[in-house]
């Protein structure tokens, strides 16, 4: 799995996030969204940062999402349906990663598995799919709608179900993950 990119330069990311969208009209609040979470997340400037953060919320709140701007997202994140979707702070998302409506990314507070998820690079997650504890997700996994994840899961594999099950896939993600930066 490479390294999540630094997120440093507000235009890069940005832009990478919009092109995830293909080239469908991107909605204004979709825009909005993007733009106020990667100025939150690059700014240097405290007062400037706390003014994003907060406009942020203001909006996140309105669409039912749950994402803290120390959440450490690499390029081009595609949110497939806006509302209630829920990632922890302490969760590292790679590049080209698609969330759907109802996910949640979040962490364990005891035991094996204690702290949050490291999710790779492309990416696709589910419909109301849940992933929690200290786990690692390989590059090219695709999560089904409704799998619960609590263990690693390997590069390239199709994890569905709860227990979840894992199923070995070459290009698992090809026709979901695309438009990739």
């Amino acid at each position: 799995m490479t390294e999540v990119s630094e997120l440093s330069d507000f235009k890069t990311l940005y832009k990478a996030d919009l092109h995830r969208y293909g080239h469908a009209k991107v909605l204004v609040y979709i825009r909005i969204w993007h733009f106020l979470h990667r100025k939150a997340q690059t700014r240097k400037n405290p007062v400037s940062r706390f003014f994003f953060k907060t406009l942020f919320r203001l909006h996140s709140r309105r669409r039912g999402i749950e994402i803290p701007t120390c959440c450490k997202i690499g390029k081009g994140l595609y949110v497939g349906h806006f509302y209630n979707v829920t990632i922890n702070g302490g969760a590292v998302l790679g590049n080209n990663c698609n969330i759907h409506k109802g996910v949640t990314i979040g962490v364990e507070c005891r035991g094996a598995r204690r702290g949050a998820p490291t999710i790779g690079n492309c990416v696709s997650i589910g419909v109301n799919a849940t992933i929690v504890g200290k786990i690692t997700i390989g590059d090219d996994v695709l999560i089904a709608a409704n799998s619960f994840v609590n263990c690693d899961i390997p590069s390239h594999s199709v994890v569905l179900g709860n227990p979840c099950i894992i199923k070995p896939r070459d290009h698992a993600t090809k026709g979901y993950v695309e438009a990739l930066v």
